[in-house]
């Protein structure tokens, strides 16, 4: 790939700046459903891309012929496509200064999930969907497995070369209880169709999904008669999976500096983060750190280099609560006077770079668990996403979870149905008190984070422990 890569940057007229990507991808699903196995799904896709600037505008072209004729009708079709776009008369591309990159990369990898027998696979997968049968009001029961590798490498016309390999993997189940008067879902160990993590087969294992199906389905059932959630104004403290979610749709989206600058406005929105902000904006309170961090071990988000040769970093985007930071390429970071951090990518060789989150992270704090809710007169404990819904520029949000607890003098009590809570983004943040520490901390990973048009999809992952918020709105009825 290294020898083709070289042979497409060659094919080009003399640019201002030109890169080829050529990218392999695999992707493994399975799907059961009722003792079933409902879907079993395999693709691969390999081709190239080529970016050019030229007078300073961009082109780009793909294709998955690697034919030596086509090679160079994409390569003439990208120079093409640059000249018509210098007729639009917009500004002119400038890029931060990176140094050339020769270098490797690969997922560290125990077991290779493409070379497990697919009767292993399905094998623990119907055992998972079994062990969730635990009564008759569970009328679904569900299983998910998913193995991506992608396999890449990055040339470009300022002497970068940069092979990498990416896998993942991952999975997750789900009960459906039903009865006469409602329905409800729990999932393990998140919502959306499981977990994910950089790594091999091993990830999927440690899961230990048949172990935790009957707790699950247990909690679907006890959910049909439990209260609903109240509605008022309470402390609410969120579990790690759904605060990742949290971080996700008020942090990192925002944080994208392309939305910032408007870029994204006419699909995925802008932010309310805007550059007049930043080292000013208190986005949460003095405890609130939050970094995107390409570099953590077994993050979706975790590579060696991004796709445009840039090397995987961490950046700081919230420091003591204050703003410090954006989501940046090569050519947006010049803007606000930066270099690149390393965020740009693809989710396909026929598909330019966008800044993307990496791993966004909620920095731990130092309570424990038990301290925390011990230290909460009353308040209700959220776990498990299960719909969510926030503005075009981040600001207005309302979240509802799978499960709650309700916390009454210090204890953990009743489980509550159809929780939801309601904020503004930097007053919810600034409402934050106290975060737990590391011990309770997890990477949790989002494989189907969609941005860009045409739309592409793209994996993410959010670090962390569960943090208490005061006085939230919560509930749908009137808040007191």
């Amino acid at each position: 790939m290294k020898d083709l890569a070289l042979k497409i940057l060659n094919k080009l007229p003399k640019v201002n700046y030109a890169d080829v990507r050529v990218v392999r991808r695999e992707n493994e699903s399975i799907a059961t459903k009722d003792g079933v196995v409902e879907a079993l799904e395999s693709s691969e896709s390999y081709g190239f891309g080529v970016r050019v600037i030229v007078n300073g505008y961009w082109g780009f072209a793909a294709s998955d012929n690697f034919d030596k004729k086509n090679i160079l009708k994409v390569v003439k079709k990208a120079v093409d496509i640059a000249k018509a776009s210098a007729t639009v008369m917009g500004e002119k591309v400038v890029l931060d200064k990176q140094k050339p990159i020769k270098a490797s990369y690969k997922t560290p990898v125990e077991v290779d999930p493409f070379k497990v027998p697919l009767s292993t696979k399905i094998r623990l997968l119907l055992a998972a969907d079994k062990a969730q049968k635990v009564s008759p009001k569970i009328k679904i029961s569900q299983t998910y497995m998913r193995s991506f590798r992608e396999t890449k490498t990055f040339a470009n016309s300022q002497g970068s070369l940069i092979d990498q390999e990416i896998v993942w993997c991952g999975g997750g189940i789900e009960a459906t209880a039903i009865d006469k008067n409602d329905l409800q879902n729990r999932t393990y160990p998140n919502s959306f169709r499981g977990q994910f993590k950089t790594g091999g087969y091993e990830v999927v294992e440690l899961l230990k999904l048949v172990e935790n199906a009957p707790k699950i389905a247990k909690e679907a059932v006890e959910l049909l008669t439990a209260d609903q959630c109240p509605s008022g104004e309470f402390d609410l403290i969120l579990d790690g999976n759904q605060l990742a979610l949290q971080i996700h749709e008020s942090c990192g989206h925002p944080a994208e500096l392309d939305r910032v600058l408007g870029y994204e406005a006419s699909y995925a929105g802008t932010s309310f983060m805007t550059l007049d902000k930043l080292g000013k904006l208190k986005y949460g309170s003095k405890i609130v750190n939050i970094t995107a961090d390409a570099t953590i071990p077994g993050g979706l988000a975790t590579f060696g280099f991004d796709d445009e040769g840039v090397p995987a970093q961490r950046a700081e985007i919230v420091k003591n609560g204050i703003l410090v930071g954006y989501l940046t390429s090569r050519e947006t970071a010049p803007i606000i006077g930066k270099t690149s951090n390393g965020t740009a990518r693809a989710d396909s060789w026929s598909r330019i770079p966008l800044i993307r989150m990496t791993n966004v992270n909620l920095e731990a704090g130092d309570w424990q668990l038990n301290d925390l809710i011990a230290d909460t007169r009353y308040g209700i404990f959220m776990s498990t996403n299960k719909s969510w819904s926030i503005d075009d520029r981040r600001l207005n949000f309302q979240f509802g979870t799978e499960i709650a607890w309700e916390i009454k003098n210090g204890r953990m009590g009743r489980i509550l149905k159809n929780p939801t809570y309601t904020g503004i983004t930097p007053q919810f943040w600034r409402s934050c008190d106290a975060i737990c520490s590391q011990k309770y901390w997890e990477l949790w990973g989002t494989p189907n984070c969609g941005k860009g048009e045409p739309e592409q999809v793209m994996f993410t992952g959010h670090g962390a422990a569960p943090a208490r918020f005061r006085k939230v709105r919560i509930g749908v009825g009137k808040w007191k």
